[in-house]
């Protein structure tokens, strides 16, 4: 089997705060490594009552000061929301500080609604071009042309890998013309993945930063016992998603036995969690294996959003498991 990484979204859960939340995330992590997860990656998202990885850097710092060996990234932060060079200082700061271990995931959308985005300073002109002009300023921090004037430090210098992030073909265009590793984000938008890892590998041009293509594609796991027990686990993110599709978003709830989603909402997360794989460790297996086959991808990310503690930490145990037979 491929690599196998997790993506967290520092979840608060319905009756716990966000302390709890940045305690589990160290724990999942502790966790990860035992178990030989290659990465651990956090995501950007502001004003979320259920996320508490906003400060997705400081989170990164956190959870790289508990670990040892697994590496820590952003998947990702969303680049419109920030200066190049405040980036680039941040995870050159990261990677001064934990060398060898720091990832950095860049993502075009604001990662929040428009009144917060407008909240966060940035003027958000809808021009697409600005992304990849954003993106290559904050790589030439790190690797500064002749006669620069203006450093990132710490930052300048540091081998911090790279990744576009994307849920659409934009975000595959663009790492191909960069020739950066490439990670799709279809553990909730999978709609065009089959489209965007083809163009990437068709259009992919060799770059000091990588000879070949190299995808990372994620999708949701929720491994559990038995298979009923992992579907009444889902039902948390099932809640959770519901909610946040109405615009009211909330702390992630407990599971619900009795909770069914019908019509316009049924259709919503068949069609965003279409790549879920939710069950026991034969069928995280089998899920992961027909998975892998569909996208040949170089590495694998998992995420769950799962409100009880030590299902969360159980559910990464079998998802390992079954990675190893997949």
């Amino acid at each position: 089997m491929v690599p196998l990484s997790v993506l967290d979204l520092c979840p608060i859960v319905e009756g716990k705060d966000a302390r709890h939340a940045l305690d589990r995330s160290v724990a999942l992590a502790q966790r990860a490594e035992a178990l030989g997860y290659e990465r651990f990656w956090l995501a950007e998202h502001h004003n979320m009552p259920g996320i508490a990885s906003a400060a997705t850097s400081l989170v990164i710092g956190h959870v790289a000061a508990a670990t040892k060996t697994i590496r820590v990234g952003a998947g990702g932060v969303m680049l419109p929301n920030h200066a190049p060079l405040v980036i680039a200082e941040q995870f050159g700061t990261l990677a001064t500080l934990f060398p060898g271990r720091i990832d950095l995931g860049l993502g075009r959308a604001p990662g929040t609604d428009p009144g917060t985005a407008r909240a966060l300073r940035r003027t958000l002109t809808g021009d697409v071009d600005d992304f990849p002009r954003d993106v290559i300023e904050l790589m030439q921090y790190f690797d500064p042309e002749p006669g620069q004037r203006v450093h990132a430090v710490p930052g300048r210098g540091e081998k911090v890998p790279v990744w576009i992030l994307g849920s659409s073909t934009f975000g595959a265009q663009l790492a191909a013309a960069l020739g950066l590793p490439f990670a799709f984000a279809s553990h909730f938008a999978p709609a065009q993945l089959d489209e965007a890892l083809e163009i990437y590998r068709h259009r992919f041009h060799p770059s000091k930063h990588l000879d070949k293509p190299h995808v990372m594609a994620a999708l949701g796991v929720i491994a559990a016992e038995t298979d009923a027990e992992a579907r009444v686990l889902a039902t948390s993110l099932e809640q959770a998603f519901v909610a946040l599709r109405s615009g009211a978003p909330r702390a992630l709830p407990k599971p619900d036995a009795k909770f069914v989603a019908t019509g316009a909402d049924r259709a919503m997360l068949d069609a965003a969690f279409a790549v879920a794989v939710v069950g026991d460790e034969k069928t995280v297996a089998a899920g992961l294996r027909a998975f892998q086959k569909r996208t040949n991808a170089d590495e694998l990310m998992i995420t769950a959003q799962i409100w009880d503690d030590e299902a969360r930490l159980r559910s990464l145990e079998i998802a390992a498991a079954a990675s190893r037979e997949a």
